[in-house]
């Protein structure tokens, strides 16, 4: 197969013979009837979830924020850099490098939408940090310097550039493979990396600290899960549809395995960074590496593979669970963000009938 050289190539089958990946490119964009209705679904409730950051007024965390120890706003800004790190790799790497390998109208879509969100979350942050710290430069300027933040960044962007810098046939065996990899490897990032900056988060808000941030956290964990079944859907129905990627899911098993495991390694090596100066109220290294673990376990299983490591049944944190239920998630207006509901507005239709019945 010849790789896609044109943004418009006039196609020789209809939208719906063609795989997910590696066939002939998008000409018409068309939803009317879908190939896989389960990705058009996604979309569409991805897009049923826009949100943006000035909807949250985090005025109330800047005040939280001066009133941290030391070891709390180490563990808050450690975490706030590290998202910041995997949503700036996540927000260009789809677009950038599964879009041009997809094939399908409902799955460009997705991708796309997906992309999308993750830049409404960076934009959450600088929002977050504009708001919070009195020098928001000095916050981004560190990223870069700390070893344990960098790590991660390269072990998620490793199979992404694999997949962008294959030189030999399109849509061949070894291309396929090295597209299982980048998805086993996405997967991980959007089911596991952010849970444990994501339980801090909650943590603080437990204590009635940093809700805003909090609602924000929550609004992009609401996100994070449809990103997940997205990447499960994708490599679910590759197996499904490719004899290829059935046998490729065999015989990557090992290096599956090995994907999970570094991942679960630098977890835990990040809540040991996070509480190395001391532990907050209702959260330690130890609490959290349960957590990151038994969240790590859920993910394997869901793949079809056995989980090679004991871990607790039940959630070793269960107030984390209201938070990550999405449904229950407001994103108008509410509570603690209830004074930014009409700032900056101006009614239009005030005439004298506007105030009739009323008296001072």
């Amino acid at each position: 197969m010849i790789m896609k050289k044109s943004v418009f190539e006039i196609n020789t089958k209809s939208h719906l013979e063609k795989d997910l990946f590696f066939d002939e490119g998008v000409d018409i964009a068309r939803y009317d009837v879908v190939k896989y209705p389960a990705i058009q679904k996604l979309y569409e409730k991805m897009l049923s979830f826009y949100w943006t950051p000035d909807e949250i007024d985090v005025t109330k965390d800047k005040i939280d924020f001066s009133k941290l120890t030391e070891n709390e706003e180490h563990i808050f800004t450690a975490n706030l850099k590290r998202q910041i790190l995997l949503d700036s790799v996540q927000g260009r790497s789809p677009d950038l490098i599964l879009l041009p390998l997809a094939s399908n109208p409902e799955l460009e879509l997705c991708i796309e939408t997906w992309a999308f969100f993750e830049t409404i979350h960076s934009r959450s942050y600088t929002h977050l940090i504009r708001n919070v710290y009195p020098n928001p430069s000095k916050v981004f300027d560190e990223i870069k310097s700390i070893p344990e933040i960098l790590d991660c960044a390269k072990d998620i962007s490793k199979h992404y550039d694999n997949l962008m810098n294959w030189k030999g046939p399109y849509g061949n065996y070894k291309h396929k493979k090295l597209l299982y990899l980048c998805m086993i490897s996405i997967y991980i990032l959007e089911g596991i990396r952010f849970y444990a900056s994501f339980a801090c988060s909650w943590a603080f808000a437990e204590l009635k600290q940093m809700e805003g941030n909090a609602k924000i956290i929550k609004l992009i964990a609401r996100d994070e899960n449809l990103h997940l079944a997205a990447s499960l859907n994708i490599i679910r129905t590759l197996i499904k549809d490719d004899k290829d990627f059935e046998k490729i899911k065999e015989e990557t098993e090992t290096q599956v395995m090995k994907l999970f495991e570094d991942c679960l390694i630098q977890e835990e090596e990040w809540c040991d960074y996070l509480f190395g100066n001391g532990s907050m109220i209702g959260l330690n290294a130890e609490l959290l590496k349960e957590y990151v673990r038994w969240i790590g376990a859920k993910r394997i299983k869901s793949l079809g593979y056995s989980v090679p490591f004991s871990t607790h049944l039940h959630n070793p944190l269960p107030w984390t669970e209201k938070w990550i239920s999405g449904g229950n998630v407001q994103v108008a207006p509410q509570e603690t963000e209830i004074t930014s509901y009409v700032v900056g507005g101006v009614k239009q239709d005030v005439n004298k009938k506007s105030f009739e019945g009323l008296s001072l």
